[in-house]
């Protein structure tokens, strides 16, 4: 009896020891939920409906502005969707529309205080730049001279007052995070809200997975995915590379979590806003789950704007789906004035009316109207090639060419390679230093025989917003 009595005490023992080790060892525990709680504020009166999230949960603010929910665990940033009519949060032009977990009391309400616009922004206008791609310190030397001079003539040609805010879509720098602070000292100067998107260039390597991937931008410029609004627009943010594990490979997608979020994101958007799709791979080509998104995107009428590429191109997606996939800021890694396509270094130049859109490529140092080049080739004795090359053209923009002032009718479009970038570009040797940037095939060239004996041409191109550009052109 005694005997049975001792084995039994063992087994409790020993059976503590067992559980002891298997909780140590990982058997599941309900976990532990962190609730955040706080109030968005103008002048100390709150706001109501204003969409606050973790990346996970999505919540819109009560009457009195107050906001609650249960925080993810894996969740890093508690952000806002700054409304229409509020001014963007922002320090030294960086958008601030978070806050960060770590370091918070989640005890504590975490609050946002909003400023008032003092005028409507159903008209604005956004930059959107495309792959700045600075890796040393003469890279940064050629952005501050050049780009952001540019986008300050821009800025300052749309007058006091003018609502402007910026988006850069990727590759801030060159794998070389410590040149985040530049861009910034970059983005600060032109003196408008700027907010980002990552590229591959912008990931911490070799420290984990996708998760761990995107830290220091993180704690440099907040979410990777995000939303905020202005006038009638809804700009949404996505992070759509997926770091893969291992040095600098990558792949385009865009990950469950972020799909999940968008939904209750737009849940909160009425059909009739116009939405703004902001990420850095080309969503049309260069995203594996894209047949994913677009379902979510139903209804609205999108424009998506993407980098990554270093050449300029407009894709129809579907109906209700535009992408524009920007030529570079750097052009081909800052060796010259060009992209891979011959588009000029520049960026994106859009304004908005409502729900209207439109748009040009601003080419660096270019005047607005320089959205063509014209070349001439000598084919035969008797005939020319007038080669034209518009870089900013999609299907609803028309060509139209004149020889000794006769109407020639329309160019004829084709795939080639920009004259060039091709010259400049093409073999391991150039550009110096950068040899792998090459010449990249495009099919906004277009082209028209003519007579040898031509004296001077004239190129029509009209764009899709009845805007027409031309160029004499004496031999």
């Amino acid at each position: 009896m005694k005997r049975r009595r001792f084995i039994q005490q063992i087994s409790l023992v020993t059976g503590g020891v067992l559980l002891a080790s298997c909780k140590s060892y990982g058997i599941a525990e309900p976990e532990k939920k962190n609730k955040v709680k706080g109030r968005v504020t103008a002048n100390g009166t709150g706001i109501k409906g204003v969409v606050i999230s973790d990346g996970f949960s999505v919540v819109a603010t009560d009457n009195d502005g107050v906001y609650e929910f249960e925080v993810a665990s894996k969740a890093v940033n508690i952000f806002i969707a700054t409304p229409a009519g509020y001014a963007f949060p922002q320090e030294k032009s960086i958008a601030r529309h978070y806050r960060p977990i770590k370091g918070s009391n989640l005890k504590e309400n975490i609050n946002f205080e909003l400023q008032k616009l003092t005028k409507d922004d159903n008209e604005h206008q956004f930059f959107v730049w495309a792959d700045p791609q600075v890796q040393n310190a003469g890279d940064v030397a050629k952005m501050l001279v050049h780009s952001v001079p540019d986008v300050q003539k821009m800025v300052a040609a749309a007058g006091a007052g003018a609502l402007l805010h910026g988006i850069t879509v990727g590759d801030i720098v060159w794998d070389r995070l410590n040149l985040f602070e530049d861009y910034k000292g970059a983005v600060q100067k032109m003196n408008i809200p700027f907010f980002q998107c990552i590229g591959n260039h912008d990931m911490d390597y070799n420290i984990g997975d996708d998760d761990e991937s995107d830290n220091t931008f993180q704690e440099t410029f907040g979410p990777t995915y995000y939303s905020f609004n202005r006038g009638q627009v809804h700009y949404i943010v996505l992070d759509d590379v997926r770091y893969l594990g291992k040095d600098k490979e990558y792949d385009g997608f865009i990950a469950q979590k972020q799909l999940d979020w968008l939904k209750k994101d737009l849940s909160f958007v009425s059909k009739d806003k116009l939405i703004v799709l902001c990420a850095h791979i080309p969503i049309h080509n260069g995203i594996k789950n894209n047949a994913d998104l677009y379902p979510i995107l139903e209804g609205y009428n999108v424009h998506i704007m993407t980098g990554h590429t270093h050449y300029n191109r407009n894709v129809q997606i579907k109906p209700h789906i535009f992408e524009h996939n920007h030529g570079t800021v750097c052009g081909a890694w800052w060796t010259g004035g060009i992209c891979g396509d011959g588009t000029p270094n520049g960026y994106g130049v859009y304004k908005v009316k409502g729900t209207e859109l439109e748009w040009h490529y601003q080419g660096t140092g270019h005047k607005a109207d320089y959205q063509f080049k014209i070349f001439v080739n000598n084919k035969t004795a008797t005939e020319k090639e007038l080669l034209v090359n518009i870089w900013n053209y999609d299907a609803a923009w028309k060509t139209a060419y004149k020889v000794d002032g006769i109407d020639k009718g329309t160019l004829q479009q084709f795939e080639g390679f920009d004259p060039d970038a091709y010259a400049t570009l093409l073999g391991p040797e150039k550009p110096n230093p950068r040899g792998f940037a090459e010449p990249k095939k495009t099919d906004h060239l277009f082209r028209a025989a003519i007579p040898a004996t031509a004296r001077n041409f004239e190129v029509i191109v009209t764009d899709r917003f009845g805007k027409t550009y031309k160029e004499l052109y004496t031999i």
